[in-house]
């Protein structure tokens, strides 16, 4: 396959999993959100990962209950939470918003210089509250991975022994990837990507790879000479990540033609699925679901 053609995306089938994991993504990918092969998921992470500072420009959205409420009437596949919001509210929501349990996190408070998210949960947790998977933060190049690994390779035991599915939230950090050209360049972006299919990542959400071309002069041989597009950054990374389903964040709140412009390319360059959460709710609540409406019927054109 040449290098800047779109990579083929991995249906549930090539992943071979096993019948929890299976069923348990099957009514992520065709049960719930678009219901047709893709993800769209619904984080609310931020106010352990950035404090309650992104909740000032919509103070509603610092009430779970209103990103639910988006959650469901919007059709999203599933909601991001940390263990303490799922137990306190997610039990009047159980069956019509599916959960992905996020088990690991940090706050922004220390330096990334040495960037580690301990665990804040147990896929047991995971279990008895009823998710659908559980997602996990690796931060790849940082000082602490090794540490990271090790814990992560723990999860991932469990997953398996439960049936649960792992999406891997898989970040470029520290000193080191800052002098290879920083987080955002297809270098780094496509190293985390491959770091989390070799250590087992069901699913693996990373940020779309910035093309710039003095940030990747930076980097090691050969990206210091690749000249892609961004839609072929999109699909290089992806291609790295073998049979393991690629979601891309949507980032923080863009103009609406830029965001349903950037996850059109995602989806094209063969993304499994997209997951936006500032984006949709620091809006207004009927803002919100207008352009989740305009997500789904883009993603409407990529069913597996």
């Amino acid at each position: 396959m040449a290098q800047n053609a779109p990579a083929r995306r991995p249906t549930l089938a090539d992943l071979d999993l096993s019948t929890g994991k299976k069923a348990r993504l099957y009514r992520l990918l065709y049960k719930y959100g678009p219901a047709n092969g893709t993800l769209l998921l619904l984080p609310i992470d931020q106010g352990l990962e950035h404090g309650p500072r992104d909740f000032f420009v919509n103070p509603d959205a610092a009430d779970p209950e209103f990103q639910l409420q988006i959650a469901r009437e919007g059709k999203y596949s599933g909601i991001v939470f940390h263990v303490g919001i799922a137990e306190r509210y997610m039990r009047h929501w159980a069956g019509e918003v599916p959960l992905v349990l996020k088990i690991n996190g940090k706050t922004e408070v220390p330096s990334d210089k040495a960037a580690f998210s301990s665990l804040t949960a147990t896929v047991e947790d995971a279990v008895r509250l009823g998710a659908d998977a559980v997602g996990y933060t690796l931060y790849v190049g940082s000082p602490s991975q090794a540490e990271d690994i090790r814990q992560f390779n723990e999860v991932r035991r469990a997953c398996e022994r439960y049936g649960m599915p792992i999406i891997v939230w898989s970040y470029p950090r520290g000193e080191a990837i800052e002098a290879r050209g920083g987080k955002d360049t297809v270098y780094a972006v496509d190293y985390a990507a491959r770091v989390a299919a070799e250590l087992g990542a069901d699913v693996i959400k990373i940020n779309l790879p910035q093309v710039n071309a003095e940030k990747l002069a930076m980097a090691p041989k050969p990206y210091n000479t690749l000249q892609l597009t961004a839609e072929e950054a999109a699909a290089h990374v992806i291609r790295s990540a073998g049979k393991s389903l690629v979601i891309f964040a949507g980032g923080e709140m863009k103009s609406d033609a830029d965001t349903i412009a950037k996850a059109r390319m995602a989806m094209e360059a063969g993304a499994a699925g997209l997951i936006f959460g500032r984006n949709i709710w620091q809006r207004q609540y009927a803002d919100a679901l207008r352009i989740t409406q305009e997500i789904h019927k883009m993603m409407a054109d990529f069913p597996a």
